[in-house]
């Protein structure tokens, strides 16, 4: 009696292998997460101060953002601040506006 074997199908990838990846995946991304860095009040004044000038001028800013474990930098003209809801509204290109949190802003730089 001859044995029969599955040959090369039993060493196919496990239905789980995508989940195993995936998971690899999300650890190498969370460790590259930073912590959110401690700014004092005299940094969020000068901060303040940046956008004010930007706003008033209608020059360009580069913002440092901090979301999530990652930091992200924006480039774009003030729109709008929202002094309640502690809102940026940043028009980065014509007709595009992206609504910035000021708690999450880390670094604020005039580019013009």
């Amino acid at each position: 009696m001859a044995i029969r074997d599955r040959g090369k199908l039993k060493w196919r990838p496990a239905s789980f292998m995508p989940e195993g990846f995936a998971m690899t995946r999300a650890m190498y991304k969370d460790q590259e997460r930073q912590a959110k860095p401690i700014l004092d009040e005299y940094q969020r004044e000068e901060f303040d101060q940046q956008i004010c000038y930007a706003m008033e001028f209608h020059l360009r800013l580069k913002l440092t953002i901090w979301h999530d474990g990652f930091l992200q930098e924006i480039t774009g003209n003030v729109h709008y601040i929202d002094p309640i809801k502690r809102h940026l509204r940043v028009e980065s290109k014509p007709g595009e506006i992206q609504r910035v949190d000021l708690d999450c802003v880390i670094g604020v730089v005039v580019v013009d």
